[in-house]
This record gives structure tokens, sequence and C-alpha cells, in this order.
């Protein structure tokens, strides 16, 4: 389909090297397997709050993941979501590459395949649109994506906030870092399509990877495709209709010295099937410092700006993200 990334002719290539050194297939076959499963409701419930959040923060300890129901937003809300972003990925491939003029976004927002990558294992077959939470706010009204995108800004922005709170409280922090460090301004919103692959044993739809903020909040479709490691093994994430999931980014476990985990994660391709998914990255501004909230830290001081320099600075020297080991003490 035209709208679909020109995928076969950038890595044609890479396809081919794989064709004749007979390459194996990615080992994709995993045990399915529901993610804790946290009810928000329980909140409001005086008595049951304390055990909610503990809920929440074993998660985090022991998973780095957990989905969350009853969690404010509602299904029609999140139902919009999808169609309007389904709308917007079916439009011609030339068009979504101009999203300045087309979408009012920043130049540079679409993005597909992977730029940096040397082999086709490190090639993402997938489309993206990054977006800005202020390029969102700024084209609000313009059209129904953009109105429908603040709504479910406002409303992830919100729960994250939340989530943040009380993760933080809970090893006996309470404080305003999150509301003074993670705005608007410095938060982004991630409209993921994952187009069907005919080879799905080879390529992944986005590679192995930790995330590089505090905390990602990600809506997904029934189709699946999203795993993660749980004991040094590779699961399924089974979908809920109804629950969003929750994963914790790399600042929180420098954050947290260690205590909350981000975890290795990646999508798997489907041959038949397209999926979408929209993510939303809780991000401080560049020049926030993160450091450890107790001590002796495991990890040096290091502002949100630097961890990002370096962190693009492996994907295009080595093809993948290091990530937090080079930030220990």
């Amino acid at each position: 389909m035209d709208s679909d990334p020109p995928f076969h002719k950038a890595y044609k290539n890479f396809f081919d090297k794989a064709a004749s050194n007979n390459s194996t297939a990615l080992p994709l076959l995993v045990k399915e397997c529901d993610l804790p499963l946290v009810d928000l409701s329980r909140l409001q419930l005086g008595d049951e709050a304390e055990d909610c959040k503990s809920q929440i923060v074993r998660a985090s300890q022991e998973w780095g993941f957990f989905q969350v129901i009853n969690h404010g937003i509602s299904p029609e809300l999140l139902e919009q979501m999808r169609c309007e972003q389904k709308k917007v990925f079916k439009q011609p491939f030339d068009k979504k590459s101009q999203e300045n003029k087309y979408l009012n976004f920043s130049a540079g927002s679409y993005r597909w395949g992977t730029p940096t990558a040397t082999c086709l294992r490190q090639v993402a077959w997938s489309e993206a649109f990054h977006i800005p939470l202020t390029d969102i706010s700024g084209s609000a009204g313009l059209n129904t994506l953009s109105s429908t995108m603040e709504q479910f800004a406002a409303k992830v922005s919100s729960l994250a906030q939340k989530l943040a709170e009380i993760l933080a409280e809970e090893m006996g922090h309470k404080s305003n870092f999150f509301r003074e460090n993670c705005l608007s301004s410095t938060c982004y919103l991630r409209m993921n399509r994952y187009p069907p692959c005919p080879v799905p044993s080879e390529v992944f739809g986005l590679m192995p990877h930790t995330d590089s903020d505090f905390l990602t909040i990600l809506h997904q479709d029934q189709v699946g495709g999203l795993q993660l490691v749980k004991d040094d093994t590779w699961i399924a994430v089974k979908p809920n209709v109804d629950a969003l999931i929750i994963n914790i980014g790399d600042l929180f476990q420098a954050w947290s010295n260690n205590v909350y985990m981000s975890v290795q994660h990646r999508v798997v391709t489907n041959m038949q099937v397209e999926r979408f998914s929209t993510a939303y990255f809780f991000c401080p501004s560049y020049d926030t410092v993160i450091e450890s909230c107790c001590q002796p830290s495991v990890y040096r001081k290091f502002s949100f700006g630097e961890y990002r320099k370096q962190v693009q600075e492996d994907v295009k020297h080595l093809g993948f993200k290091i990530g937090l080991p080079r930030f220990l003490m």
C-alpha cells in the first residue's frame, strides 16, 4: 500500500545479505502472561488505598511493568484516539512525511524504520508520530485528531503524576519534584503503527530496549506483540481491553537507586495483522538533574539532557542503547 513506508527499498541490502547468509530466526516463541493488574478505584476507598499503593510499588520492583483499570480515561476517548490514529496512518506515505505541513507537528515528528541500523535485526518494522505535547496544545481545535490528542494527553499526564507521586511517597519522599519538572512542555505522545511484516521471524517491530523516561503509559489494541523480560526470560503480554500498561523508565530506576526496575521490552511483528498503540512518555526538562533519593548511590548524578545525548551517541555508533550502565558510580 502507498501508505506503508518503503521498508523493502530502504533495507534491500540487509534483506539480500540475510538471505545469502541463511540467517537464523529470531527466538520469538515465548510464554504469554498477564501483567499484575491494579484497580485504581481502590485509591478512593480509604482502607484499601494503602494496599493498592503497595500493589503498584511491588509490581514496579518485581516486574517494572503493570496494568491499571479504572484509570479515569473513558473507553469512548480511547476508542476515538485509536480511530483518529488509524486515519492518520492510512494517509499516503509522502503526505505523512510532510508532517509539519500536514499536521502542524514539528519537523521530524514522523519516523519509520531505523536510520542507524547496520543489519536487518536492528530495523524497526514500524512507523510513528513522536509528538511533543506542546505541538498538541499548539494545534488544538484544528481538527478532530488534535482535539482528541489534547484530551488524551491531559488525562494520561494526570495519571502519570499520580503514579509517580505514589512511587515517590512509598520511598519516603513527599515532594513536588515531578510536578515541577515533568511538564506539558517536556513530555511526549507517540502514536505507533506496526504494519504486517512478510518476515516476522527476522525483523522486530521494535528492538529490545528500555525507556529513557520516568514512566511510560501505553494504550494498545488487542493484536498483541509486546514482550518483556521477567526472570531472564522473554514473556508475551496478554492484551487487556480495559487496561492501560505502565512501565518504569530508566530515570525512575536511577532516582530510586535500583528499587524500581526499568526492564527490557520489545515488539514483535505479525505477518497478517497491523498493530496500533499510543504511548505517553513522562519526561523532565533536559536540564533536570537526576540523582538517587537514597545513599549510597548506585549511579552518579546526571542531567536528562546528558543522558539522552549519551543514548543517541551509543545508538549512532553501536546500533543499540547502553543506557544506565554508562552512569554507574
